[in-house]
């Protein structure tokens, strides 16, 4: 424990964004989250099941990690989820029935909207922080692949979803997944590794890296599957991480 207090302590130390990138970076990156989960609200004001609208909140903000942990490094990265929690809790301040609220709470996960709201909040942030500590510049992985992998797999299932079963939830409120939700986190996961390597110096496609890459999408298809409910942006984030680490650098 006293190990994992002082990674974690060295962590915080090396990622922690300077006075002038919060003044520089924090409006800008307030107003890029606040306008994400403003853009998933407005669609579900015209129509757009929940389903879809808070996968676009999601794919709109790893992709954004994503690119900032590309381009400027994990203090970017720590000072944009900094924004992100501003937003996320304002949405639940303002409640049932506001935009930003009713972007992101699934009506299906009544009683505890709120609940199913801040567990995939909290699992994002674990999920980062783990896949950091243990995996360094290669949790780009770990974003992509929940970015756009795990963000597939929700509005597949809701549009298309035929063949439907039951996944774990840690609450009463029951949850379901579907063979073709889960089929689509496959192909997207495998993408989302192939765009992990032309960004990332650290990963590498050496040998038999083709196979490496379906493995760690099916890896990534099957933790989803399995995760409990609200659950998966943590699992989705550590376990392709942990693959890509060990397969691929």
């Amino acid at each position: 424990m006293d190990v994992l207090l002082q990674h974690l302590l060295e962590f915080v130390a090396r990622n922690a964004p300077s006075w002038q990138a919060v003044l520089l970076g924090g409006p800008p990156a307030l107003a890029w989250s606040f306008g994400a989960l403003g853009l998933a609200g407005w669609l579900q004001r015209r129509g757009a099941r929940t389903g879809y609208t808070r996968k676009v909140f999601h794919f709109l903000i790893f992709s954004t990690v994503a690119v900032l942990e590309w381009r400027l490094g994990t203090p970017a990265v720590c000072l944009f989820g900094a924004a992100c929690t501003v937003a996320v809790f304002a949405a639940i301040w303002l409640g049932p029935g506001s935009l930003l609220y009713e972007a992101i709470a699934r009506p299906k996960d009544a009683p505890h909207r709120t609940l199913f709201v801040v567990i995939p909040y909290l699992a994002t942030l674990l999920g980062g922080l783990a896949s950091n500590l243990a995996f360094g510049p290669v949790a780009v992985a770990g974003y992509l692949i929940t970015g756009l992998g795990d963000a597939i797999g929700e509005p597949v299932g809701t549009m298309a979803g035929k063949h439907a079963y039951r996944v774990p939830s840690l609450s009463s409120v029951p949850s379901t997944r579907s063979v073709e939700g889960s089929a689509a986190v496959f192909l997207m996961s495998a993408a989302a590794v192939l765009i992990a390597a032309a960004i990332s110096p650290e990963i590498a496609m050496v040998g038999g890296g083709a196979a490496k890459v379906l493995g760690v999408a099916a890896a990534s298809a099957a933790v989803e599957a399995v995760s409990p409910h609200g659950w998966d942006n943590l699992t989705m984030q550590v376990l392709p991480s942990a693959l890509v680490w060990a397969w691929l650098t």
